[in-house]
């Protein structure tokens, strides 16, 4: 009864630390459209941008401005369809939390002008974007849109998104350009880089990493590194170079978000082993990838 207490314990600050990530990352997210994205007539990529791009348009042909939270739910109800019936169901909460939140922020939070110059709103409002959805993702959510897709393909169908992602988002910024200008789209594409660059670097879940370790216990290394990865490793034989020893080499490829974690496990494992990791650019067979709740 004491250990099942103290495990809801944990699980309850998990959520509730989660919770409030994904709340400050839909307010960072809606006060970055109310003050970059705006100010420079920009189009964040995904569904935000499409809701954007619908508001723009209702506004140019119509006369009057949507709500972005009617548009921006309405556009995440089939994405979050996905992920109730595919991803998890506590993972789609969350980022129903966040789409929810960041909706009513964007509609309640005026607009602001920090600066005019476009080129500065395109870099910085692509690194404060690629912020806040690090901060969902690292916590067990989402933003919503197309990143319930891209997470489908990439745990379930063994996909990768990149092209279908990068095709919708080219859709919504030649649209863009064809009703208001270019300049706007062209300078969106450099928001989405700076966006996609910022998650690469704190976002690394779907990267991975190729361990190579020199040890005299590779057994114990290769549990250990299984113990925190749930990745399994292949044992070489090996001769060093200088002494014409014998060296076993544990090889193993792990998430990139644990490599830190595994060379903690490995080094107290075995305090003399010799330590090589190489981002792996592509991988092809089975992989573990643990599921979200």
């Amino acid at each position: 009864m004491k250990k099942r207490s103290s495990v809801d314990k944990k699980t309850l600050r998990k959520d509730a630390a989660t919770l409030a990530a994904v709340t400050a990352a839909a307010f960072i997210m809606a006060l970055n459209t109310k003050t970059f994205v705006n100010t420079g007539g920009l189009y964040p990529g995904g569904i935000t941008g499409l809701t954007i791009l619908i508001q723009r348009a209702v506004q140019e042909l119509a006369g009057f401005t949507l709500p972005f939270s009617a548009v921006n739910i309405l556009l995440n109800v089939f994405p979050v369809y996905i992920g109730f019936r595919h991803i998890g169901k506590k993972f789609t909460a969350f980022s129903c939390v966040m789409i929810l939140l960041n909706s009513f922020f964007t509609d309640l939070i005026p607009n602001h002008i920090i600066t005019e110059d476009v080129l500065l709103i395109a870099i910085f409002g692509g690194i404060i974007n690629g912020v806040a959805i690090s901060l969902c993702l690292n916590t067990g959510a989402t933003s919503g849109g197309t990143d319930f897709i891209s997470i489908y393909l990439s745990e379930k169908r063994g996909m990768d998104s990149f092209d279908l992602i990068l095709g919708f988002n080219s859709v919504i910024l030649c649209t863009a350009g064809l009703m208001f200008g270019w300049d706007k789209a062209l300078y969106s594409i450099i928001f989405q880089y700076a966006s996609t660059a910022v998650l690469h670097m704190l976002y690394k879940k779907f990267q991975q990493s190729t361990m190579l370790i020199v040890t005299t216990k590779p057994h114990e290394v290769a549990q250990a590194i299984y113990d925190v990865s749930r990745h399994g490793a292949t044992i070489l034989e090996g001769e060093g170079s200088y002494e014409h020893c014998e060296r076993q080499v544990v090889y193993s490829v792990v998430s990139a978000a644990q490599s830190k974690r595994v060379i903690r496990a490995v080094k107290q494992t075995d305090q003399s082993a010799f330590i090589n990791e190489v981002k792996t650019q592509k991988l092809s067979g089975r992989f573990y990838q643990p599921k979200e709740n």
